[in-house]
């Protein structure tokens, strides 16, 4: 067995606690001994992730779920799920997506190089409101009607990033997106803990909530999930799964994807 100082490396004391820099959360033995016994088989993958898909969406309370392979793929496939559905010439035509609505509206305030991943699909970010307190030019931080009033025929979906003082509050982010039948991706990969935020976020009305799964889920550092509304779930694992098959001897479970429907 190769150990870390077989490659000339030094452990060092972790004071920061599950960040991805330093190889997220340790994962405790069970989730060692699964991940071991995982690795002595095979099975197919779009049943074994329309299991792990039915699992998710019983802890999170949600329609669906999906494993991916980080949470910065889980919100790359979340948007390219948005953008194209079962549309299949949209999925072939992505990040070029020109001809139909790519936009998604997002807080100033709420940028940060995360969001990259977001662009990755192609989409294209539209900024509204400021936080005037960070610059301390006033009171007022970015608004919900903003948000609305930023809405266009080019609007595909609204990105939110999940934190303790994040403004406006999601509900009325939510409310104002699906007024105007908007779907809503949040980023929620750093908000474990506290638990109650597997099921709160999706509760609010959020469409799809990305997770990461290497962190306070502990489990191995490059998952991540997505989970929310089984028609977008379901468009995700389209643009995910490996499918070089005959489509007609490709049979995935139709609570993953409804094959009909392609």
């Amino acid at each position: 067995m190769t150990s870390y100082q077989d490659l000339g490396l030094t452990p060092i004391i972790n004071a920061s606690g599950a960040v991805t820099r330093l190889g997220g959360a340790p994962m405790p033995t069970r989730v060692l001994e699964a991940f071991c016994d995982g690795a002595t088989s095979w099975v197919p993958l779009e049943q074994l992730q329309a299991a792990a898909g039915k699992r998710i969406a019983e802890l999170t309370g949600t329609e669906s779920g999906l494993v991916t392979a980080g949470s910065a793929a889980a919100l790359t496939l979340g948007t390219a799920a948005i953008l194209c559905g079962y549309n299949l010439r949209r999925i072939e035509q992505l990040p070029h997506c020109d001809d139909f609505p790519c936009e998604f509206i997002i807080a100033r305030e709420q940028r940060s190089g995360y969001d990259h991943a977001v662009r990755a699909a192609g989409a294209r970010f539209v900024e509204v409101g400021f936080n005037e307190i960070v610059s301390n030019a006033g009171v007022r931080r970015t608004e919900a009607w903003e948000y609305e009033a930023a809405f266009t025929d080019q609007t595909a979906g609204v990105f939110y990033g999940y934190g303790r003082d994040t403004e406006p509050p999601l509900a009325e982010v939510i409310q104002r997106a699906h007024k105007h039948n908007l779907p809503v991706l949040v980023d929620a990969a750093g908000e474990l803990p506290p638990k109650r935020n597997l099921k709160e976020i999706a509760t609010l009305g959020a469409d799809l909530v990305a997770f990461s799964g290497g962190k306070a889920i502990r489990g191995p550092q490059s998952t991540g999930i997505l989970c929310g509304r089984s028609d977008l779930v379901s468009s995700a694992a389209i643009q995910m799964l490996d499918m070089d098959d005959h489509l007609q001897l490709w049979d995935p479970p139709p609570e993953l994807v409804d094959k009909d429907k392609l």
